[in-house]
């Protein structure tokens, strides 16, 4: 198990090391001047100097885009649901869907603080807007993809709709959630960060998004670095939050079914239907 986990980790981790040793080498060798591009030591220095600045928008832009996520996965799981219960509706709305994820976020940020005011519910609604689509998405096609030979065994044996929901093709749709979210926890980061360069406002704690525009306009580009480092960080702790949480999950529906989540719900169902008409307890 660890000589797995290290030779999953080592040849990325050699490549990023050779990468920023070559960075540093040719920044210091070109006497590139540091407005254009400072060496990774002069972006690790300032860092550290501004690590309790970073620390602050870190947290500031977390709160946003994990707000701003948790909408997205809670609404965007129920608009698929409701999507996939009509041919009708899906056809009626899912394009404007679509029209959602076209839209630059850059654009309507305006719009939003006019509707929200300047500050995190402005910035949660952008990190909300950038990051829904892959959840309906992801959604609706794990929902609308369970086998139809088990769809027609669970009402051969009479489960209704809620049943064969929960039981059924909320289960079988969950791979293709998780991988919704985990796309969806990378956008929200995103929409957080852009969001807060036209929504967000600087008090206590300015948000990432404001100390890279800070940075930006004081030609401080080892901030600006280290600012957009902690924005990946960030989208990067998401990204694999969602991923643990999405393989312990997966992991426990299948050892709970032995083999497929979904053929154990049908055996389950099939045992009540089998009871009942034998009269037994």
């Amino acid at each position: 198990m660890a000589e797995r986990a290290v030779a999953r980790v080592a040849p990325p981790v050699v490549a990023a090391i050779l990468a920023l040793l070559v960075w540093e080498g040719l920044v210091r060798a070109l006497a590139v001047p540091l407005y254009l591009l400072p060496p990774p030591s002069v972006i690790a220095a300032t860092a550290v100097d501004s690590g309790g600045v970073l620390f602050r928008g870190t947290c500031t832009t977390g709160l946003a885009a994990g707000a701003g996520f948790a909408l997205s996965a809670v609404l965007g799981t129920l608009f698929a649901v409701v999507l996939s219960a009509s041919r009708g509706l899906e056809r009626a709305l899912y394009p404007y869907t679509v029209v959602l994820q076209t839209v630059p976020i850059v654009a309507i940020a305006p719009l939003l603080v006019l509707w929200f005011g300047p500050g995190p519910r402005a910035v949660t609604v952008a990190a909300f807007i950038v990051s829904v689509f892959p959840v309906v998405a992801n959604a609706l096609t794990g929902l609308q993809s369970v086998d139809p030979a088990l769809r027609d065994l669970f009402r051969l044996y009479g489960a209704g709709r809620w049943r064969t929901l929960a039981t059924l093709s909320l289960p079988s749709a969950l791979p293709h959630i998780f991988t919704g979210l985990r796309v969806a926890a990378g956008l929200a980061v995103i929409g957080a960060v852009v969001g807060e360069m036209v929504a967000g406002y600087a008090e206590d704690a300015p948000g990432l998004g404001i100390l890279v525009m800070t940075a930006y306009k004081q030609l401080q580009t080892d901030l600006l670095f280290a600012s957009v480092l902690g924005s990946t960080a960030l989208g990067v702790a998401l990204f694999g939050l969602v991923g643990l949480v999405g393989d312990r999950l997966l992991r426990r529906w299948h050892a709970s079914a032995q083999s497929d989540p979904t053929w154990g719900a049908a055996r389950r169902c099939i045992g009540r239907r089998e009871t009942r008409h034998s009269g037994l307890p």
